[in-house]
This record gives structure tokens, C-alpha cells and sequence, in this order.
């Protein structure tokens, strides 16, 4: 009976987790004749379209697998060659195993296929078919489409195992989570990100575009220089005054509380998302801190 109470459980955690996902629809954007971004529940996923076939960037999660390929469909008939997982979250990673089945070769850092085969949360294990089939230690130069993609890790920044995709002639820059647009990022601190590395991954995805650069953000809306530009600022901004919290002498939780820190991107509602405003101060004092 208990293994039978057990199975149901199962059951039902699988069914919630997938209903959950019944009302996302798949909607697109075009950003040049041939690239495209969609956006769903998860991170967003890059498209390039043309006659070598489809190329993507991230997968968002498992059950929403045929909505994407279907809004692939209507952008291509021709076969999915590639995803380029930009570090291994569950929701830019959670479709590899249907990509794959679909017929397309997974790509990621060396980091990205070395926490995939860890453990999930629940103790489940991901399939075979989710791993990276190549992997790369600094960077990797594709050529689909008619169009040179430029692929660099950025070191500990959002994860440890973070990528930025450039497309060098439709000049689209897909950052992953290194970017959240209009709110708080995420820095997974017990995933190798660091908010040191993570500013310099901004740095680095800015030394590679100009203003007219359509930029992909993890999260949110389409951006451009300007906006990723704004976006630096925060970050350093927030370093500056979390390091000098910490030199007169504040403990974290007189940090995590005070509001003067991140006052205007407050006001602005950066942390309406995943990361409220406690929670990213917070964040900045433990990776200053080094803990």
C-alpha cells in the first residue's frame, strides 16, 4: 500500500507539474530575415532558421516541448539540427530530451553537462538523451544559416557554466540568464555564479555589440545596448554599496533589510520576479563575502 501511495503521489506531482503548463502559449518575435526569439514559460529561446536547418538556443521545460516545435514549424519545414543550452537550469534545459528525440544535437559548456548528470532536486536523474552531445571548454564557432555564430562561457557569473551566443551578421546577442531585463537577476551561488563574474559577463556581452543590436535576455522583453547598458549599472551600483555596507561594518541582516540599497530599481518594480529586493541584497552580501 505505501508503495502504491507512493506511485500515486508520483502520478500527481507529474500530472500538477504538467497542467501547470495547459494555458503558456508559445508566441514570436522576429529580430532579422532569419532569427527569431520565443517566448513561453522559462527562458528564452533563440531560433535561426534556413536551408543547413533549425538552430536553437535553450528549451524552456519538457511539457512544452510540442508547442515549441510546433512554433518552430511555422517558421521552418526543415529538420532541427541544434540546441545551445546556455547553462542547466531546468527551464532552458527542461526540452533537451524531446529536442533530441526530434532529432537535434545538444550543445553546452563543459560545466552544463556535469550538473546534468548530478542528481535533480527530488533525487530523479536526468536521461542520457538530455546530455550535451558536444561540449566546450572556452569557445565554439558554428557556421549555420549563412552566418558565422559566435558561442563564449563567461566564468561564474549566473552559473558556472554560462554562455553568450552572438550571431554576427543578423547581430543578435543571446545573453541567458547573464541578463534579466527589467528586473532583479538571479545569481546561483551554490551553482557557481558570483556577482564579480557576473558583471563581468555584461562587460564582456557589451564589448561584442553596438546600438543596433537586438539583444535576448533570459528573461523579459527583447533589449537593446542602452537597456543592457542600464542594466550594468545596477549591478555595479549595488555592488558598490552592498562593499560599503560591509566596510562600515553591517551585518547581513541590516543589509538584507535596508531598502536604500536598491531604492530606485524598487521603485521601478525589479522585484516583481523570481528575485525580490531583500533577496537580491542579500545575494550581493554572500557573494562579496564569499560565502
Amino acid at each position: 500500500m505505501k508503495l502504491l501511495a507512493i506511485s500515486f503521489s508520483l502520478l500527481f506531482t507529474t500530472l500538477s507539474s504538467a497542467q501547470r503548463f495547459d494555458d503558456v502559449e508559445i508566441k514570436t518575435e522576429q529580430l532579422s530575415d532569419h532569427t527569431y526569439v520565443l517566448f513561453g514559460a522559462g527562458g528564452n529561446i533563440g531560433v535561426s532558421v534556413g536551408d543547413d536547418g533549425v538552430f536553437i538556443i535553450d528549451d524552456q521545460f519538457a511539457p512544452l516541448s510540442e508547442k515549441i516545435l510546433t512554433a518552430i514549424k511555422a517558421l521552418s519545414d526543415k529538420p532541427l539540427r541544434y540546441v545551445v543550452n546556455t547553462h542547466y537550469h531546468g527551464d532552458h534545459t527542461g526540452g533537451n530530451e524531446n529536442m533530441a528525440n526530434a532529432g537535434a544535437t545538444i550543445v553546452a559548456h563543459d560545466n552544463v553537462k556535469v550538473r546534468l548528470k548530478q542528481p535533480r532536486r527530488d533525487g530523479s536523474e536526468n536521461p542520457i538523451e538530455a546530455f550535451p552531445v558536444i561540449t566546450f571548454n572556452d569557445k565554439l564557432n558554428m557556421t549555420i544559416n549563412g552566418e558565422d555564430v559566435a558561442i563564449f562561457h563567461v566564468d561564474n557569473a549566473h552559473t558556472d557554466g554560462d554562455a553568450l551566443l552572438y550571431f554576427t551578421q543578423s547581430n543578435v546577442l543571446h545573453t541567458g540568464d547573464t541578463y534579466f531585463n527589467g528586473r532583479y537577476p538571479y545569481i546561483d551561488l551554490n551553482s557557481g555564479g558570483s556577482v564579480e563574474g557576473y558583471i563581468e559577463a555584461v562587460k564582456r556581452g557589451l564589448m561584442v555589440i553596438d546600438d543596433s543590436t537586438k539583444i535576448i535576455p533570459g528573461h523579459g522583453t527583447v533589449s537593446n545596448k542602452a537597456e543592457y547598458e542600464r542594466f550594468l549599472k545596477l549591478l555595479e551600483t549595488l555592488r558598490n554599496r552592498v562593499n560599503k555596507a560591509i566596510a562600515e561594518g553591517k551585518s547581513e541582516g541590516e543589509i538584507k533589510a535596508d531598502t536604500s540599497i536598491t531604492k530606485e530599481w524598487d521603485a521601478l518594480d525589479y522585484g516583481s520576479g523570481f528575485i525580490n529586493s531583500e533577496r537580491i541584497r542579500l545575494t550581493f552580501y554572500k557573494s562579496l563575502m564569499g560565502k
